[in-house]
């Protein structure tokens, strides 16, 4: 809500972290919070994978991971990497030789799971690597594939057994020297990841990785991840973040990115507040706010908007919001500019209307915000 004070009570104290450099985009130190996906294509498809990306991207993705499992895709990635808009983390399972030819291959960051990767002799080939090519290095911990010996001392999962593992390869990387790297500890129990995480943020200052691993498809993944991520979020735990869902990885980005509006932690493009309908909506509630998103995608203005079907919580919610409308009678409602109370408007104009007030609010706030700069 650009036209709004701040209010103390909305602020969420991040927890103080080092800075590393994922490619071109700072993760933590402050930095914003970092909104990652991953591609689901085939990786030695070169065109079908820097496609994605690129829609990822337009998604507002500031991180896209790439699977690399083998030759063939750690070929490809040199070319995907050239042709992608935003820094392209490598993801290595298994085979370490995988993780060095990534570096190679101008990967910006490589993603290790450490009970997959090997032994400490291993890693520190991929360390060496990692510093040879400017990548940082992502400590992929995950409940699903604890070492061996973490599984036989803890007899299952557990927070305790993911943050052994992420120290002791934390100490591995710092004993070669190497402090570009950022951590996770992962698991599709909220519970786990999410006292995992806190225990972590306790015992590291290294950047975080937030993440709900195999959290499911769209809508229960989406809900899943919220629970766990955003509680962990408000906590102010969290540099840069990954969405899994079994969805399309734009669907990922959007979520994330709703996540963030949603806590004041990130601003990016419209957000819409508009109510669930009841019979006293003066239009089709539903159906303008799915209309009104899909055809304001395009704004990647930080602003506000609320869509309102009645006079019994609408003229509030618009004296809060950059662009408003909310449902009067007889086929007309309210628009509200920048809190106030503006002119009357039939509902048969409203989404065309609607659209170009909210245009015209995203050019005049980056205009100020242009000013602001050069003076």
């Amino acid at each position: 809500m650009s036209h709004n004070p701040v209010r103390p009570w909305r602020n969420i104290d991040r927890r103080q972290s080092r800075r590393i450099m994922v490619g071109s985009v700072p993760v933590g130190g402050g930095a914003p919070i970092s909104v990652q996906t991953m591609t689901n294509t085939d990786t030695s498809d070169v065109a079908a994978t820097v496609a994605q990306i690129q829609r990822a991207a337009d998604a507002g993705a500031d991180i896209v991971r790439v699977s690399t499992p083998d030759q063939a895709a750690t070929r490809a990635l040199k070319e995907i990497v050239r042709e992608s808009p935003v820094p392209v983390v490598a993801d290595i399972h298994f085979h370490y030789k995988r993780a060095i030819e990534a570096a190679e291959a101008g990967a910006a960051c490589l993603r290790i799971n450490p009970g997959n990767i090997g032994d400490a002799k291993r890693v520190a080939e991929v360390v060496q690597a990692a510093k040879d090519h400017g990548c940082s290095i992502r400590i992929g911990v995950n409940a699903g594939s604890l070492e061996k010996h973490l599984l036989e001392k803890y007899g299952e999962p557990c927070p305790d057994a993911m943050v052994e593992s992420g120290l002791d390869h934390i100490r591995i990387l710092q004993d070669h020297d190497f402090h570009e790297f950022k951590i996770s500890v992962k698991a599709s129990d909220v519970f786990m990841a999410a006292a995992a995480y806190q225990q972590l943020a306790e015992a590291t200052d290294a950047p975080i990785h937030l993440g709900i691993t195999e959290a499911g498809g769209l809508m229960s993944g989406t809900i899943k991840s919220a629970i766990g991520m955003g509680n962990l979020l408000w906590m102010g735990i969290g540099d840069t973040l990954r969405v899994s869902l079994s969805a399309d990885p734009v669907e990922e980005v959007k979520v994330g990115f709703e996540m963030l509006k949603s806590l004041g932690l990130r601003h990016r493009g419209v957000n819409i507040i508009s109510c669930p309908s009841c019979a006293r909506q003066g239009f089709d509630v539903i159906k303008t706010v799915e209309t009104l998103e899909k055809r304001l995608e395009h704004i990647k203005t930080p602003m506000s908007l609320s869509i309102i079907g009645c006079v019994v919580n609408g003229p509030g919610e618009a004296l809060m919001t950059d662009v408003g409308f909310t449902g009067g009678g007889a086929g007309s409602g309210m628009v509200y500019l920048a809190g106030q109370q503006s002119h009357k408007l039939g509902n048969d104009r409203m989404i065309d209307h609607i659209v170009e007030q909210v245009e015209k609010r995203a050019a005049e706030i980056e205009a100020q915000g242009a000013k602001e700069a050069a003076e």
